[in-house]
């Protein structure tokens, strides 16, 4: 299976977990998804970061080494939507290493602080910023502070996830 002409060809649930199927746990497969992800065309960005974030879920392991490749990804000024969602939700399945930890953290609160970003952005984000703040204690009353802020104006998916990640803290 070619990843890009199964993307190019047909976007749909099906084929996404057709996709997530034939990479199962192969490294050299998952990084020929992340090479589609970062191609330049942003429709294929869109269709292969859905099978990113249930790639991931699926084999969290394949997206250890790509690390950096995701935050560079991220402080891209055109990324998509679909491909900030998917790569915060391959987060929430990884132990985050500490040389990462900076960026990452940063990043997510700038989505959680955004009045720009969707709903999905910030929960992941919350998610994300949560899991760091067991290796860093100190970040947490920076997020039980943005979370608390938000609460009162959120949908009901933020305050839900808003409510356990506060009981969490």
């Amino acid at each position: 299976m070619d990843i890009r002409t199964s993307l190019v060809n047909k976007y749909s649930k099906a084929n996404t977990m057709q996709i997530v199927a034939y990479i199962d746990n192969d490294q050299a497969r998952f990084d020929e998804l992340i090479e589609v992800l970062l191609g330049g065309d942003k429709e294929l960005e869109k269709r292969a970061a859905w099978v990113l974030g249930h790639s991931a879920k699926h084999c969290p392991k394949l997206a250890d080494k790509h690390f950096q490749t995701f935050i560079d990804k991220l402080k891209e000024p055109d990324v998509g939507d679909a491909t900030k969602r998917n790569i915060l939700r391959v987060w929430e399945f990884l132990d985050i290493p500490e040389e990462h930890i900076g960026e990452i953290a940063d990043i997510c609160f700038d989505f959680l602080m955004s009045m720009k970003e969707p709903i999905a952005i910030k929960v992941f984000s919350m998610t994300v910023l949560y899991n760091i703040t067991q290796k860093i204690p100190e970040l947490k009353n920076e997020l039980r502070l943005l979370i608390e802020d938000q609460m009162p104006y959120g949908s009901a998916g933020f305050k839900s996830r808003g409510r356990r990640i506060l009981k969490g803290l």
